[in-house]
């Protein structure tokens, strides 16, 4: 189920480097239709949109009912567990103050003859959420990617998430939104829901930024409309790569990789250890416990194709080989996991420990669980206040103080050919 490979090898080293091509396959017939769609949606607003959403997810959308009412809603918390209520509050209250601490302040400050400098930060004025929907469900990431938008100040937050075949939202997700304080929800997904974010529609306010995960289509759409609209990253397969030395759990590091591989088929699962016979254990958890998965088939794909349990001679080497994939989800299950959080450099985000798994991340424990995918957390950040916010500085100089500078930026702007920015420094002494 799992290759058991050592990293110093040709076949470890073949096995990291194909770790990089899984989410390059994208066909150029989807980005051909993504653009189509982009294209319709642009020109006809509302209509397109309804018009792909029967196409696509209920014949039973129609210009009356996309957005989603009060009584929806209302609906929805009937329809839900008081215990699911609860999870998802302290959730958001967990996520509320890590992010708390991310906010910045706007700063002034002068310098001699009368210079002011300063930089203000506001938040972005509306924001689009996507949410996947269907059998792909999940109110957590409505929590997490609203959460540190409201954080942020925003004032406008519209989600769209596909309807379900009868024209309805999946209660868990209409509940998650009210909570995280969503302002408009609408029936839509796909391409078509990102065009009508990014261009707006008759009834759907054009957003300044997009957020939240999709499939291949709503990835290409993003990407597409980058420029129109800010967006927050393109999503890859999930990954996870725990190090672990011998005094781990064998149990636990079992349990882990399978979290991850259930998302997708194209999920890693990566294990490094400096420990031939945890590495031998872990090849026995998986065995044993696949079993009472639901997802089992999922996580056998996963794991054939794209998990390894990789045998290394220290934890120096396992740090270089982490660095280098730059993983999503990062867990440390070493005697001492503090001693080497100083050495890991790439990682979305880490989990320290036996008992910091990642689905805590996932759900709980408040930083963010939108992170950089694909190896990009060597330039990319998990999702923040940062992402909702925008800064302007300000100058303010007096005669005095441009006058000491006014031949130094006349010689940098006749340098650069461009005489009409040194004469605007000129006619203020002439």
């Amino acid at each position: 189920m799992i290759n058991i490979i050592y990293g110093n090898s040709y076949e470890g080293k073949n096995y990291i480097s194909s770790l990089k091509k899984r989410a390059e396959q994208v066909q150029s017939d989807v980005i051909n239709k993504v653009s189509d769609i982009l294209e319709d949606v642009k020109n006809n607003g509302d209509k397109a949109l309804i018009e792909y959403t029967k196409k696509f997810d209920s014949t039973n959308i129609n210009l009356n009912n996309f957005i989603v009412s009060k009584q929806e809603i209302e609906e929805a918390f009937k329809k839900v567990d008081d215990k699911f209520i609860g999870a998802i509050k302290k959730s958001k209250e967990n996520i509320e103050y890590f992010h708390e601490k991310q906010k910045r302040n706007s700063f002034i400050t002068t310098k001699d003859k009368g210079v002011i400098l300063g930089q203000t930060i506001r938040p972005l004025e509306k924001v689009g959420i996507y949410v996947p929907g269907g059998t792909a469900a999940y109110p957590s990431s409505v929590i997490m990617n609203a959460v540190p938008a409201k954080v942020a100040g925003v004032k406008n937050i519209t989600m769209t998430t596909p309807p379900l075949k009868d024209g309805s939202i999946n209660p868990n997700i209409l509940v998650a939104a009210h909570i995280a304080g969503v302002d408009t929800i609408i029936k839509a997904g796909g391409a078509q829901a990102i065009g009508a974010l990014a261009f707006g529609t008759e009834r759907i306010e054009k957003v300044d930024k997009i957020v939240g995960p999709g499939n291949i289509f709503v990835a290409m759409a993003k990407r597409s409309v980058y420029g129109f609209v800010d967006i927050d990253m393109i999503a890859g397969p999930s990954e996870i790569l725990i190090i672990a030395d011998e005094t781990a759990d064998s149990k636990f590091l079992a349990a882990d990789l399978m979290s991850q591989a259930e998302h997708d088929v194209l999920a890693s699962s990566i294990l490094v250890t400096t420990s031939k016979n945890l590495a031998q254990n872990v090849k026995i958890e998986l065995e044993r416990q696949i079993e009472n998965l639901e997802r089992k088939e999922i996580i056998k794909k996963s794991l054939e194709n794209y998990g390894a349990i990789i045998i290394v001679d220290s934890l120096d080497e396992a740090l270089k080989i982490a660095n280098y994939i730059a993983p999503e989800h990062l867990e440390v299950m070493t005697e001492k996991p503090f001693e080497i959080l100083g050495d890991i450099k790439n990682a979305g985000s880490i989990f320290l420990g036996a008992y910091s798994p990642e689905p805590l991340g996932d759900y709980m424990a408040g930083p963010n669980h939108v992170l950089p995918t694909s190896g990009t957390a060597r330039f990319f950040s998990p999702l923040s206040v940062d992402d909702f916010i925008k800064k302007s500085s300000y100058i303010y100089y007096t005669n005095s103080a441009l006058k000491d500078l006014k031949d130094d930026i006349i010689k940098l702007a006749e340098t650069e050919k461009l005489t009409a920015h040194a004469n605007s420094i000129k006619v203020r002494f002439e």
